[in-house]
């Protein structure tokens, strides 16, 4: 009989992550590039205690979230009006190198000039390959094409390179709408020529909003029936111990 309280408490803690992957979408809504993530559920280890007419019957020890990957439908553009803003019309990110030195790839395009004139990101990240103005040069001044040419005061001065992985739903999250490659999603390599960049606009986040709190009521229900079925258990439990004593 424990068994079953076994099985309805790993059901509320797969619930509970669910709960909390939808609110971290919810959350980002209006992220840059930000990609909705995709959960399952899987079962756990199932035990044959015995058999019954013949069969073996198989106990399950319940179900716990399986991580399906990041959603990559194209967020809806949004003209920002920042010269140096870019949005990636496809598939494909921007390659950028943290202050660790470490490579990233991004769907955020808002871009800023450092210092030094280079373009980075929002957060510092140098764009990759490297890519400098002249000194002085005003942003309205810089021209950015489908293709990735900059042009300072129209003379080019560099190409913001877009990047692919083969499986994108592999790459893993390391916060600030940056991704690291695995083993899984593969190397990064150049992207097709299907792959373009918009200047003055930005990717919103893809999370579907009404589909996100739909889920929510759904996984809020799920949680309430599970921790029921623990109170079932209980009630249960106690009976036994009555008839026992």
């Amino acid at each position: 009989m424990l068994q079953g309280l076994y099985s309805a408490a790993a059901g509320m803690a797969a619930q509970q992550q669910r709960l909390d992957s939808i609110s971290n979408d919810l959350a980002n809504v209006s992220t840059t590039g930000y990609k909705s993530v995709r959960v399952g559920f899987r079962d756990l280890l199932y035990t044959s205690p015995g058999a019954q007419a013949g069969r073996t019957v198989g106990l399950g020890a319940g179900a716990a979230v399986a991580t399906l990957g990041r959603s990559q439908t194209q967020g809806a553009l949004q003209n920002s009006g920042n010269a140096l803003d870019v949005a990636i019309q496809g598939d494909g990110y921007l390659q950028v190198r943290r202050a660790d030195g470490t490579a990233a790839l991004t769907r955020d395009g808002a871009l800023q000039l450092d210092v030094r004139g280079r373009l980075a990101t929002a957060d510092g990240d140098l764009v990759q390959p490297p890519i400098a103005v002249p000194p002085g040069t005003a942003p309205r001044d810089i021209v950015i094409g489908a293709d990735g040419t900059v042009r300072a005061n129209n003379r080019a001065v560099g190409r913001i390179g877009v990047v692919t992985v083969g499986a994108a739903d592999r790459l893993r999250s390391i916060g600030n709408s940056l991704y690291a490659p695995t083993a899984g999603s593969g190397a990064p390599r150049a992207a097709g020529a299907a792959t373009t960049l918009k200047q003055g606009a930005l990717e919103g986040s893809n999370v579907d909003m009404a589909d996100s709190m739909v889920d929510m009521i759904d996984a809020q229900r799920g949680y309430s029936l599970v921790s029921k079925a623990i109170q079932t258990q209980d009630q249960m439990l106690a009976i036994a111990n009555q008839v026992k004593s």
